[in-house]
């Protein structure tokens, strides 16, 4: 069943960690409040790819999930052959490679792969740069946070967010559309409209923004009519999990 979640509980050592890692569909480790994970189950829902779904805290199952990714990072991968992907950049390019040219959510090649890997690019570093301050403000005691260092990533998150702001204006995207389109790719068989990886990350990642307290939407019309229009999809819906700061055991 596509998402379906696994509590972890089964201990992964030797023989048995191999046994169980290949046993069943692909697993996806990490917590859908996650923008990196969940950018990738939404893109998992998209393709129509089954998954199993390892609900699991960086804070609280940090053990676990280093028996599975030794960075002790989400998302992972574990694919049906017991091997393991990580990094959320590295298991969606796999993913359109699964898939293929035809149904791959990024262009294959040329100047409209370029153009939406630099749109990721923006969203993505703008989703570290939220991260990394929104952790310096709940993992560090206040009198040992580096307050210039936090208005920094600050700084590079609202230059970030600014400048997909004025590329979604320019596409009209505060009345209608996507940034990928049905013809980038495969697309939808009937060529109307779809999200395609572009609006995935950018949607997943602005709703992270938005509930972290790391931007003031009003600034933001036209991406908070991306978002809305894609949150309104099944895919996403299926993934949206409130966020909420996670905290080392």
């Amino acid at each position: 069943m596509p998402g379906r979640i696994h509590d972890g509980a089964t201990p992964l050592r030797g023989a048995h960690r191999l046994a169980w890692l290949a046993a069943t569909a692909m697993k996806l480790v990490g917590m859908f409040d996650s923008p990196f994970v969940r950018r990738v189950a939404v893109s998992l829902h998209r393709l129509g790819l089954p998954f199993e779904h390892l609900d699991w805290s960086v804070g609280a199952d940090f053990q676990r999930i280093c028996s599975i990714n030794p960075l002790g990072r989400v998302p992972a991968l574990v694919l049906d052959d017991g091997s393991v992907l990580v990094d959320s950049s590295s298991i969606l390019d796999a993913l359109d490679q699964l898939v293929g040219p035809q149904r791959a959510l990024l262009p294959p090649s040329g100047i409209a792969r370029r153009n939406a890997l630099q749109l990721i690019a923006l969203a993505m570093g703008a989703a570290e740069s939220a991260r990394d301050a929104v952790y310096e403000q709940f993992f560090r005691p206040p009198e040992l946070q580096h307050k210039p260092w936090i208005e920094r990533r600050r700084g590079q998150l609202h230059a970030a967010v600014a400048e997909l702001e004025r590329m979604a204006t320019a596409r009209g995207l505060a009345a209608d559309g996507f940034f990928g389109s049905a013809a980038s790719t495969g697309g939808s068989p009937s060529g109307d409209p779809v999200p395609m990886q572009v609006d995935v990350t950018v949607t997943c990642i602005f709703t992270f923004l938005r509930e972290s307290g790391s931007i003031d939407i009003a600034t933001t019309p036209a991406l908070a009519a991306l978002a809305a229009r894609c949150e309104a999809r099944d895919e996403f819906s299926r993934t949206y999990r409130p966020w909420f700061a996670a905290r080392v055991s």
